[in-house]
C-alpha cells in the first residue's frame, strides 16, 4: 500500500526540546524546595507529558503533597520558556521537504499540551503541515499510548491505517502505533537509545532523518 502520510511524535523526534523541559522542571522543583534533576535524569522522565514528568521528578511522585503545585509551576514556566533552546534536529527540515516533494502529508501526535503542539508546529513546520492536524494532550482524547489521538489524525487525514506510518523516539510511540494498528518507525537520535528501543520491541530503527524515505512505499 502506498504511503500517503507520516505522523510524527514531536519531542525527541522532530524537535530537541530536552534542555527547555529540563530547565522548566528544575524551576518548578526549586520553587517547591526540591533539588534539581540532571539532564540525563530528565531525558528518562520525558515522553509521557508534563504530568508524568513532574511525577517522576518529585520524591514520592504523585503522592507528594506538592505534586499539583509543582505541576502547575512546571506548566506555567514551560508555557513561556518552550523556545529558549528548542530547535529541530539536524536533517529534519530537509526530510520534511523531501516528503512534501513526494506528496506525502505530515502531521504530529504528541503528549505535549495541545496548544503548545500547535504553536510549535506553526513556528517550525508551517511550510510542511497543517497545525490543525497536529494534536497534543487535550480534553476528551486519551493520551499516548492510547491510540485515540493517532486514530483521530488518521481519520482527519482521510486515509486508511495501512497508508500511514507513525514515527517516534520512545517505547510509548512503539506501543501507540501498535495499539492503533499501524507501522512504527523508531528514531535513535531522540530521548531513548537504539539499545533501549530494541529492548522495547522496535521493528524499524533509523539513525538519521534522511533514512526515513527508504522505508516508505511510493
Amino acid at each position: 500500500m502506498k504511503t500517503k502520510a507520516v505522523i510524527f511524535d514531536l519531542d525527541g523526534t522532530l524537535l530537541n526540546t530536552l534542555e527547555d523541559l529540563a530547565a522548566s522542571i528544575n524551576h518548578a522543583l526549586k520553587e517547591n524546595g526540591y533539588p534539581e534533576r540532571t539532564i540525563d535524569e530528565v531525558r528518562l522522565f520525558v515522553g509521557n507529558g508534563l504530568g508524568l514528568l513532574a511525577q517522576r521528578a518529585l520524591p514520592d511522585g504523585k503522592e507528594n503533597p506538592l505534586y499539583e503545585k509543582t505541576l502547575s509551576d512546571l506548566r506555567a514556566y514551560y508555557a513561556s520558556h518552550s523556545l529558549v533552546k528548542t530547535k529541530p534536529y539536524d536533517g529534519i527540515l530537509q526530510m520534511l521537504e523531501d516528503l512534501k516533494k513526494k506528496n506525502i502529508l505530515t502531521a504530529i501526535v504528541s503528549n505535549k499540551p495541545d496548544a503548545q503542539v500547535k504553536a510549535l508546529s506553526k513556528i517550525f513546520f508551517k511550510d510542511f503541515m497543517n497545525p490543525e492536524l497536529c494534536i497534543g494532550e487535550c480534553e476528551g482524547v486519551k493520551r499516548k499510548p492510547a491510540p485515540d489521538s493517532l486514530l483521530k489524525v488518521i481519520k482527519n487525514l482521510g486515509f486508511k491505517k495501512d497508508e500511514c506510518i507513525y514515527a517516534g523516539d520512545s517505547d510509548v510511540d512503539i506501543e501507540t502505533a501498535g495499539n492503533a494498528g499501524i507501522k512504527c518507525i523508531s528514531v535513535s537520535w531522540g530521548f531513548r537509545s537504539r539499545a533501549f528501543l530494541m529492548e522495547h520491541n522496535a521493528g524499524t530503527i533509523i539513525d538519521r532523518p534522511d533514512q526515513l524515505l527508504q522505508f516508505l512505499e511510493y
